[in-house]
Protein backbone atom coordinates (compact mmCIF):
# COMPACT_ATOMS: atom_id res chain seq x y z
CA UNK A 1 0.00 0.00 0.00
CA UNK A 2 1.32 3.43 -0.93
CA UNK A 3 1.50 6.24 1.55
CA UNK A 4 -1.02 9.01 0.82
CA UNK A 5 0.39 11.98 -1.10
CA UNK A 6 1.04 15.07 1.02
CA UNK A 7 -0.51 18.44 0.29
CA UNK A 8 1.72 20.42 -2.10
CA UNK A 9 2.38 23.23 0.34
CA UNK A 10 5.33 25.48 -0.49
CA UNK A 11 7.45 26.60 2.46
CA UNK A 12 10.10 29.31 2.50
CA UNK A 13 13.08 29.02 4.86
CA UNK A 14 16.16 31.03 5.63
CA UNK A 15 19.64 29.54 5.73
CA UNK A 16 19.71 29.02 9.50
CA UNK A 17 16.42 27.11 9.32
CA UNK A 18 17.63 25.06 6.35
CA UNK A 19 20.77 24.12 8.24
CA UNK A 20 18.67 23.02 11.25
CA UNK A 21 16.47 20.89 8.96
CA UNK A 22 19.51 19.25 7.39
CA UNK A 23 20.98 18.52 10.84
CA UNK A 24 17.71 16.97 11.99
CA UNK A 25 17.55 14.73 8.89
CA UNK A 26 21.14 13.63 9.45
CA UNK A 27 20.61 12.98 13.19
CA UNK A 28 17.54 10.85 12.45
CA UNK A 29 19.33 8.92 9.72
CA UNK A 30 16.82 9.90 7.04
CA UNK A 31 17.79 9.02 3.48
CA UNK A 32 17.64 12.38 1.74
CA UNK A 33 19.49 15.49 2.78
CA UNK A 34 22.68 17.41 2.21
CA UNK A 35 25.54 17.30 4.67
CA UNK A 36 25.11 20.23 7.07
CA UNK A 37 28.76 21.18 6.47
CA UNK A 38 28.05 21.48 2.73
CA UNK A 39 25.01 23.67 3.39
CA UNK A 40 27.00 25.92 5.74
CA UNK A 41 29.73 26.31 3.12
CA UNK A 42 27.57 26.76 0.00
CA UNK A 43 24.16 28.21 0.94
CA UNK A 44 23.82 31.97 0.60
CA UNK A 45 23.91 33.34 4.17
CA UNK A 46 20.88 35.56 3.51
CA UNK A 47 19.39 33.10 1.02
CA UNK A 48 15.77 32.21 0.49
CA UNK A 49 15.22 28.47 0.10
CA UNK A 50 12.03 26.61 -0.84
CA UNK A 51 10.66 23.26 0.33
CA UNK A 52 7.74 21.46 -1.26
CA UNK A 53 6.67 17.96 -0.18
CA UNK A 54 6.68 15.45 -3.02
CA UNK A 55 5.80 12.24 -1.20
CA UNK A 56 4.96 10.96 2.25
CA UNK A 57 7.64 8.43 2.95
CA UNK A 58 8.23 5.64 5.41
CA UNK A 59 11.04 3.13 5.38
CA UNK A 60 9.46 -0.27 5.80
CA UNK A 61 12.88 -1.85 6.35
CA UNK A 62 13.56 0.67 9.14
CA UNK A 63 10.31 0.82 11.13
CA UNK A 64 12.01 2.73 13.96
CA UNK A 65 12.13 5.81 11.71
CA UNK A 66 9.01 7.95 11.69
CA UNK A 67 7.00 8.64 8.57
CA UNK A 68 8.36 11.76 6.94
CA UNK A 69 7.94 14.06 3.96
CA UNK A 70 10.37 13.78 1.08
CA UNK A 71 10.58 17.40 -0.03
CA UNK A 72 11.92 19.02 -3.14
CA UNK A 73 14.46 21.60 -2.02
CA UNK A 74 15.47 24.63 -4.01
CA UNK A 75 18.55 26.13 -2.40
CA UNK A 76 20.05 29.55 -3.12
CA UNK A 77 23.83 29.27 -3.28
CA UNK A 78 26.52 31.83 -2.45
CA UNK A 79 27.31 31.97 -6.18
CA UNK A 80 23.81 33.31 -6.87
CA UNK A 81 22.80 30.07 -8.57
CA UNK A 82 19.86 27.94 -7.48
CA UNK A 83 20.28 24.21 -7.07
CA UNK A 84 17.74 21.50 -6.44
CA UNK A 85 17.98 18.63 -4.03
CA UNK A 86 15.76 16.52 -1.80
CA UNK A 87 15.31 16.77 1.93
CA UNK A 88 13.43 14.44 4.27
CA UNK A 89 11.52 16.39 6.93
CA UNK A 90 9.27 15.23 9.75
CA UNK A 91 5.66 16.44 9.32
CA UNK A 92 5.69 18.08 12.79
CA UNK A 93 8.84 19.99 11.79
CA UNK A 94 7.46 20.94 8.37
CA UNK A 95 4.04 22.21 9.50
CA UNK A 96 5.14 25.37 11.37
CA UNK A 97 7.58 26.53 8.67
CA UNK A 98 6.53 29.76 6.94
CA UNK A 99 4.39 29.29 3.84
CA UNK A 100 5.04 31.01 0.54
CA UNK A 101 2.96 34.15 0.74
CA UNK A 102 1.56 34.52 -2.74
CA UNK A 103 0.63 32.61 -5.84
CA UNK A 104 3.35 34.56 -7.66
CA UNK A 105 5.94 33.22 -5.23
CA UNK A 106 4.74 29.66 -5.89
CA UNK A 107 4.90 30.26 -9.65
CA UNK A 108 8.40 31.67 -9.23
CA UNK A 109 9.41 28.49 -7.38
CA UNK A 110 8.18 26.37 -10.30
CA UNK A 111 10.14 28.46 -12.83
CA UNK A 112 13.29 28.36 -10.71
CA UNK A 113 12.92 24.62 -10.07
CA UNK A 114 12.55 23.90 -13.78
CA UNK A 115 15.70 25.85 -14.64
CA UNK A 116 17.90 24.76 -11.72
CA UNK A 117 20.49 22.03 -11.88
CA UNK A 118 20.87 19.49 -9.12
CA UNK A 119 23.46 19.97 -6.40
CA UNK A 120 25.31 16.94 -7.84
CA UNK A 121 25.35 18.48 -11.35
CA UNK A 122 26.69 21.72 -9.91
CA UNK A 123 29.42 19.90 -8.03
CA UNK A 124 30.41 18.10 -11.24
CA UNK A 125 30.62 21.40 -13.15
CA UNK A 126 32.81 22.88 -10.43
CA UNK A 127 35.03 19.79 -10.47
CA UNK A 128 35.55 19.89 -14.26
CA UNK A 129 36.21 23.64 -14.18
CA UNK A 130 33.31 24.66 -16.43
CA UNK A 131 31.78 26.71 -13.60
CA UNK A 132 33.69 28.13 -10.67
CA UNK A 133 32.14 28.28 -7.21
CA UNK A 134 31.78 31.69 -5.64
CA UNK A 135 35.05 32.69 -3.90
CA UNK A 136 33.33 32.85 -0.51
CA UNK A 137 32.01 29.28 -0.81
Amino acid sequence: MRDPAPARELKVVDTASLLALEKEAQALGLSQGLKPEWVAAHAAPAGVHYLCPAIRHSLRHRPELPQHLRCELLIQLRSGERAMSLLDVLPDTFAPLPRAGTREEAERFVRLWESASSVREGEERWADGSVRPHPSA
